[in-house]
């Protein structure tokens, strides 16, 4: 494995830690200012981290949301040069004023390579087909 591959590998895997163990700062850390996203759940694409970041508050006020877990699996990351894609599924368990829910879904992360870090500059999230 290229240091590349493994740089960005790590940088997917801390994306997807902080994401799992809650720490909102850093998972949003780790996306460009104008990084979008299409997610399942939502009816458009959003169209920077701030505004995710916003949709997130709102989901936390208005339904405590809060993610318990995410195991990551089927893992595949490719680098085309400056640019890296991950793919894989993960299984995510959730709690809202509902109570608790597990999530199937598949998702991609493609980073970009900035001086010497990667930053996610999109993610899509689709629901796993059952």
């Amino acid at each position: 494995m290229s240091n590349d591959h493994d740089t960005a590998l790590a940088a997917a895997d801390a994306l997807i830690t902080a994401f799992a163990e809650g720490r909102t700062d850093d998972y949003f850390d780790a996306f460009a200012a104008d990084a979008t996203f299409v997610f399942h759940t939502t009816g458009r694409r959003l169209d920077s981290t701030e505004e995710y970041r916003a949709l997130w508050r709102k989901w936390r006020e208005e339904d405590a949301f809060r993610v318990l877990a995410c195991d990551s699996d089927d893992r595949r990351l490719q680098l085309f040069g400056d640019t890296a894609v991950f793919t894989h599924s993960v299984t995510t368990r959730i709690s809202t004023k509902a109570g608790e829910e597990v999530l199937h879904e598949r998702e991609t992360i493609v980073l970009h390579r900035t001086d010497d870090d990667w930053l996610a500059v999109h993610e899509h999230l689709s629901a796993a087909p059952e």
